[in-house]
Formats: C-alpha cells, structure tokens, sequence
C-alpha cells in the first residue's frame, strides 16, 4: 500500500482550490450539528457510527493510477475536506478551519502484492472504522486497491463532522468527471468550490431563536422520549456494541399501489406512509399511542448550498398520536401533520429542543427518541468510462447509532413499484427472529391499510371477516400470508413452504400470522406437516376443536397423554 499524495497535481491556476474561503487560515464557529458530532466522537464506542464510509467495485478494465489521482485531486479540491477541528474553551464552541493538508489516498496492488481475500476483507474494514483524529488530520481518507485485471475496489470514508448524503454523491460524480478528462489528457470542467461557511446558516444568531426553540419545545411536550420497542438486549448498556445487523422486506405490489394511492389523497409522500406505518404497528403491537421519531433533513434550502461538499442535514424530530378510534387515512394525515410540523422548523438545532426537553439524558443516548424513520439512500451507480462501472458494496460490519431505524424506499426491479422496508439496529438489541416479527407486522398493517383506509388502527382484521367454510377464501388468505412471510408476489398453491424459500423462522411466523387471520389455533407442526398454500387452506377448513381448540386443563392434556400411552403399552 502506498501514499499517493501528489499524483497528477493540478497545475497552478488550472481550477485549484482558490476564492473565497478555499485557503482560508482563520477559525470558524461549527455548526451546532457539527458541534454536537464532535462531542459525541469524544464517546469510542459511538466514534464508527459517525463515519460514512463508502465502497465501490469496478468492472472493467480500469487505470487504476489515473483514478488514484482523480480521487486525490477531488478530496483535495474541497475545503470541508481538509478542515481541523478544536475546542475553545473560552468561548464554549468548537471551531474549525480549512488550511490543512488534504486527505491521504493510496492505491494497493493487492495481486501483485499476494493479498488474501481475508487480508483485504480486513484491510477494508480498517479503512472504513478506523476514527479520524479530528484535531490533527483531514477527516477523509481513500484507497484504490486492484483485485484483479477487471476488479477495482475504492473505499472512500470520510467524516460525518464534514460530509452528508447529498455530499458522498457530488463527490463520488466529481470523481468519475476528473478522471474522464485526465485520461482523455485534459483538465476537468468543474466549478471553484465555494467555503461551507459561506453558505451554512447558524440559527442562534437571528432575532426569535429563542422564541422558535419554545414553540418547538411546546408541539413536542408531553410526549414520551421513548418507544416501547421490543427489545432482546439492553439499551443502556454502557459497553452496548454499536455493530449493527439489518433487515428489510418488500411489501406486495397491489398492496403498495393501494396504500400509495390513499397516501397521495392525503398529500403524504412514501415516507410518510412509512411513518404512519410504523407508528400504526408500534400502537397495535404494544399499546403505546404518542410517538417521536427522528428524521434527517438535508438542510439544503438555500441554493447556494446544493452543490457544496460539507454537513448541511439535520436530525429533525417528529410527532404522530392517534387514538382508539383513529383510522388509517387519518393515521395518514397525523403522519403529514406531523411531518410538516418538523420541516418547517428544520433550522432549530435538536440539541436545544433536547436540553429543554429532557435536559438530564445520558450524552451517549439518541436524543427525544430511539427510533429513526428516513428514506432509503440509494447512491448512483459511478461510470468512469463505457462500460466501466462502479457499484456500491454492502458494508461489513455496519454500524447503528440509532436503536431502531426504518428505512422506507420503492424497489422497481419487478417492473411494479413495492413499498421496500428496511430496520436497522445495533445487532445486540433484537434477534433475528423479533425484527422478522415486526417486518411481518409492517407488511401487516399495509395490508390493512390497503384492504380499508377507513377501518380503525386498533381493528385487526378477526376471523369473523374471513368465510373459512368457502374453499375459496381460504385459498386466498393462506396465499396472502404466504407472500406476507416469503415476501415475494408468486405464490404457487402446491409447492412445499421451505421450496417456496422459507425457512424454520419463517414457518413459526406463518404459524402466528395464520392463526391470528383464521382464529384457529394453530400447531407448528401442523402446518410442516400440511405444508403447501393447498394442504394449510384445507387444514383452516377442520372445526377449531380440532385445529388446536381447548381439550381441557393442561395436566388433563398431560394425565390423557400418559394413559393412551399405558392403554397402548398393555395392548401389545
């Protein structure tokens, strides 16, 4: 692995960092959310849940010098990339500045070198989690390592203190432009880069701060700061690991069509039908019916802003109520209401709502909620020349700093939009099998939702609405919960479950799921044993006495177990 510091350095005057700001040797006041990162990277356990690392692999037959130097001349390019940060404590602020060197890039030739796959998988995971010392070194770092003669990896990590969403993006398109001119031997076509501190508002500074953090303190209050999840681990764990497991599913196509068309009547994005979603689930599950959840804004109203590399999001926190007699479409508009609510008062910091709201939480705790509800990102593909393209790789590890985070999205690969749902979590706080039990109740209420926007929350649907005597229905309802648990839109009527792609978990939740829409009291060997959409359609059809209904005590189940098994025994 070597330093590539200065390769392929832009010439001087030829779109070097330059204008106002670029060079700049003065300090600037953080921005309350940078300022919150900082404090919160002073907790080790928390310091790789605030790194956005990014990996990408190419196919192709890539330069890998030329994309070395087109990586290192973008991280340079950027102010935000090269800031330092510091306390004052006279001041009671963090500051920053912007004249330090630029991030370190480095290209590996892990064949020529005899790289293993497990030193490069290692290799890897150091590159994304090792922490940046903020004071001393640039908050980003990159490395070009050649796998093969088609496989390219690039891991690009950078600081949360300095980087957003919209911010990996730009940067990921800036590189696939410079490296397109450099190896056509030209300079690349890109703007001077503005100084984040040009374009980034500080709130506390206008007339009415005060007075807007009060309004905000006020929606909010009386709500509780916590969501009864339903944990398998301890939140308040100090030495809580924050490696993190996810979990996603899709719901059925009709079924997403449907609710998106209640949705749109009432003015509510997908994300919002996530929210209510979740909180409908939340309310039906566990009982609770005033929730906050988080939600990160972009911060990026102002125009100026929309092309600059720095951190401009926001954590936002709204609230959604409902009660006994609340139903889906207005669960729908609670959701909008809320959501509204929130962006407008996107400007307020969340660490002044928090401090007037529950002033005594612990530092290293999310603030006002545990749970997180935002739209999935989904970065684009990079093409560094035709047919030469770049895909984002899953992480390994991951990293949650939230206990619960719902990531709502639309996934279009089957020609037909479905509604794709996605938790996130430290892997210590559930099991497998509790979030696969709470994306099944996702998939739940969209069903509900779907079946009746005018049906309440609370309403489960009983076995009173289902006709278990007509073959039919029960074709159809085993069928329904079938796609629910497989999460799939293809359901054959007589290929076996574990066939279809079900596994043991997947059976226990279809055996709560159809008991739960049949009345009948269902055995999980039972439905292993009837185990196509057929057998388990004809299985809901037997009387409920003899599906699992009562036989008396459980020491009268016991005593008559033991004397058939005697009558048995003295019959040979």
């Amino acid at each position: 692995m070597r330093s590539v510091p200065d390769a392929r350095a832009p010439r001087s005057g030829a779109h070097a960092p330059r204008g106002p700001g670029s060079d700049r040797s003065d300090w600037y006041p953080a921005t309350p959310t940078q300022q919150g990162i900082w404090i919160l990277d002073r907790i080790e356990r928390l310091r790789p849940t605030y790194l956005l690392p990014s990996v990408l692999e190419f196919t192709g037959a890539v330069d890998c010098e030329v994309l070395t130097a087109a990586v290192a001349r973008a991280l340079a390019r950027h102010p935000a990339l090269r800031s330092r940060f510091r306390l004052d404590a006279a001041a009671r602020r963090v500051d920053y500045r912007t004249d330090g060197s630029a991030p370190e890039v480095g290209f590996t030739d892990a064949v020529a070198d005899g790289w293993s796959s497990g030193e490069i998988e290692r290799l890897v995971e150091a590159l994304c989690y090792t922490p940046f010392e903020l004071a001393d070194e640039a908050p980003a770092r990159a490395e070009v390592i050649r796998l093969g003669e088609d496989r390219v990896l690039l891991v690009l990590t950078v600081h949360h203190i300095v980087f957003d969403g919209v911010s990996r993006q730009l940067l990921v398109d800036e590189i696939g432009t410079t490296y397109r001119a450099l190896v056509r031997g030209v300079e690349p076509e890109l703007p001077t880069p503005p100084h984040p501190a040009e374009v980034q508002d500080r709130p506390e500074d206008g007339d009415g701060f005060a007075e807007r953090v009060a309004g905000v303190v006020e929606r909010l209050r009386g709500a509780p700061t916590s969501v009864t999840l339903p944990y398998d681990g301890d939140p308040e764990d100090p030495e809580l690991s924050m490696v993190g497991a996810t979990a996603r599913t899709t719901v059925d196509a009709d079924v997403t069509e449907a609710v998106l068309a209640v949705a749109a009547q009432e003015g509510c994005t997908a994300f919002m039908a996530g929210v209510a979603l979740l909180a409908g689930t939340f309310a039906r599950t566990t009982g609770q019916t005033d929730f906050l959840f988080a939600v990160v804004w972009p911060g990026r109203d102002d125009p100026a802003a929309a092309d600059v590399i720095g951190m401009f999001m926001t954590t936002l926190v709204l609230r959604v109520r409902l009660d006994d007699g609340t139903t889906w479409r207005e669960l729908l508009r609670a959701a909008r209401t809320g959501g509204m609510e929130a962006f407008i008062d996107s400007d307020v910091p969340l660490d002044a709502i928090a401090a007037a709201l529950d002033a005594d939480r612990d530092m290293a705790r999310p603030p006002l909620t545990p749970v997180l509800v935002n739209l999935a990102e989904d970065p684009a593909p990079l093409e560094l020349s035709p047919g030469v393209v770049g895909h984002f790789q899953p992480l390994r590890p991951e990293y949650s700093k939230w206990d619960l985070a719902l990531f709502v999205g639309l996934e279009r690969t089957t020609g037909r939009d479905r509604l794709e749902l996605s938790l996130n979590h430290p892997a210590a706080l559930f099991t497998a099998a509790t979030t696969a039990q709470l994306l099944a109740e996702l998939r739940s209420s969209a069903a509900d939702l779907a079946r009746d926007p005018e049906d309440t929350v609370q309403n489960q649907p009983s076995a009173e609405k289902i006709d278990l005597d007509d073959p039919a229905a029960r074709l159809d309802l085993v069928r329904s919960i079938w796609r629910e648990v497989l999460d799939t839109d293809q359901v054959d009527d007589d290929v076996s479950f574990f066939d279809a792609g079900g596994d043991s978990l997947r059976l226990v939740i279809l055996v709560e799921r159809l008991g739960q829409a049949s009345g009948r009291a269902l055995r999980t060997v039972d439905l292993f044993r009837a185990g196509t959409v057929r057998g388990q359609a004809d299985l809901l059809a037997a009387p409920a006495d003899t599906a699992g209904a009562d036989r008396g005590s459980s020491r009268d189940r016991l005593l008559g177990a033991v004397r058939g098994r005697r009558t048995g025994d003295e019959r040979r």
